[in-house]
């Protein structure tokens, strides 16, 4: 019997993979993904920690869910409701407290064991107080007990990293995913034959520190840069991207995969978080803004068309705005073509939120608008210097309007063309007619497949006259 399952997730591409890999897990058991959650039979809200109010805003949304599980109830059928992720990692016991009617409060390491927990609370027939609260690291990795993954789409993510052993001040991870952890080489590269077989075509690799990947391979551990070189190999697979990387883990190896391999995209997503060592040293980074520099220009001799994103904290605790225009100087003379960028906010458990120097808010707000007014400049510039250029965009699905088709360009840039349908799935070089603020908007050439070079726009890309850029 067919049963429905609406899962919420919030978050990162971390929660995404999570919560493809829960509907893979109850599948068997007859659930089917549904985009609603009034006539689900089940619930999930694949929840994340990082952001401020996290739990408060988990907490209103179950308010709604509650209406939603009475509802069925009085009508003579029942929702199961359940709480994933890192703030049921952290918070578990509040929201069994605060939230009785919650069936399942699961941490991120044990939703493989969802089959096991909707037969327990079955059996428990909705009685209060027998709410279930999985929050412990389980001895085996939920990896090795997880099903194939079902078709997912041309661009796909395949976590290979969890956990954190950096301990940034800042960050609840560590406390929420664990210590780090590498799944085996060969357990990636088969699910990534298996995703190529479905139609993937693009692979972007997950982990808290992706680049911290020591996977046990056919000779020993394998950093990111071999696991990279060895799903290059993999028919089918024409584009690999990793996120989110620390600058304490970029390896020679690494950038030589940067430097060799055309199927390693040329958008490196690489945190500094502050400009200010002071701040850095007080976030516990264990980078100087010098080492990030010098990290950089070392990438960008590797690969000439390599571009950057990266994260920042505005308002750190004892932030000052000599450390604020350390930062300043630092996108400046770094330049970067996305970013994403925070005030600080206390995260109960972490040594910054006991730091008794925190920044005004108004402070913190007055920075921040000042950084991203930056940030969106060299974004805007960036796509805009893209226009009358060719750039190779992998065609994912249909665009907003008919006949529009929509992809990603090797930046990932959106990308709408009029195009017929029998392009998804392949890269095409479309000539750039127009840049939105986040977008762009192109047309087809008489060219296909990905020519690599470097220009105005920051590489990968080919001018409209046909010659390199």
């Amino acid at each position: 019997m067919s049963k429905n399952l609406f899962i919420k997730t919030y978050g990162c591409q971390m929660n995404v993979y999570d919560s493809a890999r829960m509907a893979d897990v109850l599948a068997p058991l007859g659930f089917t993904p549904v985009d609603a959650p009034d006539d689900a039979d089940m619930v999930i809200l694949n929840t994340c920690h990082i952001r401020e109010k996290a739990s408060e805003k988990v907490f209103s949304e179950l308010g709604r869910l509650r209406r939603i599980k009475e509802s069925r109830r009085a009508g003579g059928t029942d929702m199961i409701l359940a709480v994933a992720g890192c703030v049921a990692q952290a918070e578990g016991a509040l929201i069994v407290e605060r939230a009785p009617y919650v069936d399942v409060v699961l941490g991120p390491q044990t939703y493989h064991r969802l089959p096991e927990m909707i037969a327990r609370v079955a059996r428990s027939q909705g009685a209060e107080g027998n709410r279930l609260l999985e929050t412990d690291f389980p001895p085996e990795p939920k990896f090795d007990h997880l099903p194939q993954p079902a078709a997912s789409g041309v661009s796909v993510f395949l976590t290979v990293q969890e956990g954190c052993d950096k301990f940034c001040t800042f960050c609840v991870v560590p406390y929420t995913r664990g210590a780090e952890y590498s799944r085996p080489a060969a357990a990636i590269l088969e699910e990534a034959r298996r995703l190529a077989e479905t139609g993937a075509r693009e692979i972007t690799l997950l982990g808290q520190t992706v680049n911290a990947y020591r996977g046990e391979g056919r000779d020993g551990p394998w950093g990111l840069g071999r696991l990279i070189r060895a799903l290059a190999g993999i028919e089918g697979i024409e584009r690999i991207r990793y996120t989110t990387s620390h600058p304490r883990d970029v390896d020679d190896d690494l950038i030589a995969a940067h430097r060799d391999l055309p199927q390693l995209m040329p958008l490196l997503h690489l945190p500094v978080q502050s400009g200010s060592d002071r701040i850095l040293a007080a976030m516990n980074r264990g980078h100087t803004a010098d080492d990030y520099r010098r990290l950089v220009v070392r990438l960008r001799k590797a690969r000439p068309a390599l571009a950057l994103s990266s994260d920042f904290i505005v308002g750190f605790p004892g932030e000052t705005e000599e450390d604020f225009a350390a930062t300043m100087n630092l996108v400046h003379e770094t330049g970067f073509v996305q970013a994403y960028s925070f005030k600080y906010s206390p995260r109960p458990g972490t040594p910054a939120a006991a730091d008794p120097d925190q920044v005004p808010e108004e402070i913190k707000s007055r920075r921040l608008a000042a950084l991203q007014d930056l940030l969106t400049a060299q974004q805007r510039a960036f796509n805009e210097a893209c226009v009358g250029r060719e750039l190779p965009v992998l065609i994912e699905g249909r665009g907003r309007f008919p006949g529009q088709m929509a992809g990603r360009s090797p930046y990932l840039q959106p990308v709408t063309v009029r195009m017929d349908e029998d392009a998804v799935g392949r890269i095409l070089n479309l000539r750039i007619l127009e840049a939105r603020p986040n977008s762009l908007s192109g047309e087809g050439t008489d060219s296909a497949g990905p020519e690599y070079g470097t220009c105005g726009c920051g590489g990968s890309c080919r001018s409209a006259e046909g010659g390199q850029g």
